[in-house]
């Protein structure tokens, strides 16, 4: 969508194209590319397309997507950080045997949600990113759970269990139910649960199409 006003300083594309120069190569060496699948790094590049093509609807899908579970990550982390675990998914933050700098990379989860709060308040929420970010969730969700490695005991910096898609720990699949009850559980829960309350919030305060 274009306004009179520069969808995002061009100041701000160029770093945050910076930052991902450097932690695409990083991530592929240490991770995997199939750690480009999980929800938060989906967001990251289709939030550096968006800046780009200033286009409003990818800038939107980002945020109904990811907000609010990058809210629990931070929870998580400072949970983490004075001792407290909660649910163990910030655990690669305090890893030793992980570099110093590939865990600083990670902190995107701390400042993504405020750059894109800032990019919606600029340029508006897209009311069609709820729906079309749900059907590619459930896409990704599908291409994890069929196509992509499960639990092991030892993943080491391996992306497993991408999306939780075989319960919510990296060395042993969920026993509480079928795994494939699990997965519908998830593509229910995801839009519902997290997105929604999301959308709703987005769209009572930047309106949008």
């Amino acid at each position: 969508m274009k306004t009179d006003k520069p969808f995002v300083p061009l100041e701000l594309k160029l770093a945050y194209t910076a930052f991902m120069a450097v932690l695409i190569p990083v991530y592929v060496y240490y991770y995997g590319p199939a750690n480009f699948l999980y929800f938060c790094d989906v967001a990251l590049l289709l939030t550096l397309a968006g800046i780009w093509l200033e286009d409003r609807l990818l800038i939107s899908m980002s945020a109904v997507g990811i907000l609010a579970p990058q809210i629990l990550w931070l929870v998580d982390f400072f949970a983490q950080f004075i001792g407290i675990p909660i649910t163990g998914v910030t655990n690669y933050m305090f890893d030793a045997n992980k570099p110093l700098f590939l865990r600083g990379l990670s902190l995107f989860h701390g400042w993504l949600p405020l750059l894109l709060l800032y990019l919606v308040w600029r340029n508006g929420y897209d009311r069609r990113a709820l729906k079309v970010w749900t059907v590619l969730a459930w896409l990704i969700i599908l291409v994890c759970y069929f196509l992509m490695p499960g639990p092991r005991a030892n993943p080491g910096n391996a992306a497993v269990n991408i999306n939780y898609v075989h319960g919510f720990s990296d060395t042993a699949a969920q026993t509480w139910m079928h795994p494939l009850l699990w997965v519908a559980l998830i593509m229910i829960a995801l839009p519902a649960v997290l997105c929604f309350p999301t959308h709703l919030a987005l769209s009572r305060w930047k309106g949008g199409t």
